[in-house]
């Protein structure tokens, strides 16, 4: 069991979309959206750990139209999210205007992450517990992941917090959603190379 919560651990603490972009969110919209969002993903993923668990995750990733579909979706909407984040706070309109992610956005996400799909698949199908009927080996895999899963992505979002609070100048501020918007991006150009091979 303690390679198991040392996996977990080291599998949710390496920056993926949901973390960055959890740190993208309350540095550039504050906590009270950031929470939101948090929520989204929470619930988001522990859809995806439900259908790695059910099978339909490897169903659907199987399908030849599917699997590219997914990756293509996920690129455009972490792009999309990048964008958000960085140009918060510009001068461009229709960036300005737009309401901040919110509960929905955190469980598209992780619907489209495909980080969060190999995580979940790496966790539940491996690390066997022994002297334990599987289901429920798959309910204590579901407590100690969310146990690990919950203060991970709320020390991301007290750091994105801790920077919005700062009260940085404009263009300092600026500068810090480019450089998360930059890092979600870097995601988003590693998930298009790992799904080219």
């Amino acid at each position: 069991m303690l390679a198991f919560l040392a996996a977990v651990f080291f599998l949710l603490i390496t920056p993926g979309p949901g973390v960055l972009s959890t740190a993208g969110v309350s540095a550039a919209f504050g906590a009270k959206p950031a929470y939101r969002y948090l929520t989204g993903l929470f619930i988001g993923t522990n859809l995806v750990a439900l259908a790695v668990v059910t099978g339909v995750a490897g169903l659907m990733l199987a399908h030849p139209v599917i699997r590219p579909v997914l990756l293509y979706a996920s690129i455009a909407y972490l792009f999309y999210l990048a964008a958000r984040i960085a140009l918060v706070g510009s001068k461009i309109a229709f960036i300005e205007k737009q309401s901040p992610p919110g509960l929905i956005n955190g469980i598209a996400l992780q619907a489209i992450n495909p980080k969060a799909y190999v995580v979940n698949t790496t966790l539940f199908t491996g690390f066997p517990f022994a002297s334990m009927s599987s289901s429920t080996e798959i309910l204590w895999k579901f407590v100690l992941v969310n146990a690990i899963w919950i203060p991970i992505h709320l020390l991301w979002l007290a750091a994105g917090i801790s920077l919005k609070r700062m009260s940085l100048s404009e263009p300092a501020q600026r500068r810090i959603n480019i450089l998360m918007g930059a890092s979600l991006l870097m995601v988003v150009v590693l998930a298009a190379i790992y799904g080219a091979n």
